[in-house]
């Protein structure tokens, strides 16, 4: 919620390699920029100028060195935002680690729970244990989400899961390990927007948009499971 938008700063190329990324052509195909320490902390201090909420680091994950050294030049000029580590949930603990009380606000996605799966379209076997232990990490160092009067994030963990054709993402599995290994409180965005993308074409039954029966069934396993704080649709 809130009227004056996430300050959003993407970064070029992930460390995942999904084959229906909406945004390959910055993921994939590198379209961008280069930018220095100092330009990149004008660019956050822009952002608050133009009344943004927060500061939304999107893809951080294989920058963070450099978001690191640029954070104090831009605090030491007044930035005093919220900020938010929004990656694919592929992330180090030990990366993870190093950011502990420096952001407020963790929002990953959970998309697999099957290595194969994740294997396929994301060329991560390892997906599913790796975003585990990240989201544990995360939730550990901000706990659930919490806002302000307005409804506007603050700190805490937001979880995203994105639903595919014929519960390829191995939904009930992800559900199942937020509500009985992070909490029941846990904020979970339950995503309805697959389209085909990229390379989905390719990929049956990636190569059409999910039913309003599939996002029906994902909603009620999120219900069946106790998770009591539901972006989607009921």
């Amino acid at each position: 919620m809130g009227v004056s938008g996430s300050g959003t700063i993407f970064f070029t190329y992930c460390n995942l390699g999904c084959i229906f990324c909406q945004n390959y052509d910055i993921s994939h195909l590198g379209e961008g920029y280069s930018i220095e320490d100092e330009g990149l902390a004008e660019v956050m201090l822009r952002l608050k100028r133009m009344g943004c909420h927060n500061i939304n680091f999107v893809t951080p994950t294989h920058v963070v060195p450099q978001i690191l050294r640029a954070l104090p030049l831009a605090i030491e000029k007044g930035l005093d935002l919220p900020l938010v580590y929004n990656s694919g949930g592929y992330d180090l603990v030990s990366t993870l680690k190093l950011l502990d009380g420096i952001f407020d606000i963790y929002m990953p996605d959970f998309k697999y729970s099957d290595p194969e799966v994740a294997k396929r379209y994301s060329n991560a076997p390892n997906y599913p244990e790796v975003a585990k232990s990240a989201l544990r990490e995360m939730h550990r160092q901000t706990g659930d989400l919490l806002t302000d009067q307005r409804g506007v994030a603050q700190r805490g963990l937001i979880i995203r899961h994105l639903v595919l054709p014929e519960n390829l993402a191995g939904t009930e599995e992800v559900l199942k390990f937020i509500s009985f290994k992070l909490s029941k409180d846990s904020y979970v965005n339950l995503m309805d927007q697959y389209r085909p993308a990229y390379q989905s074409k390719n990929f049956p039954p990636l190569d059409r948009r999910i039913t309003s029966n599939e996002y029906a069934s994902a909603y009620n396993m999120a219900k069946k499971y106790g998770l009591r704080r539901l972006d989607g649709w009921g």
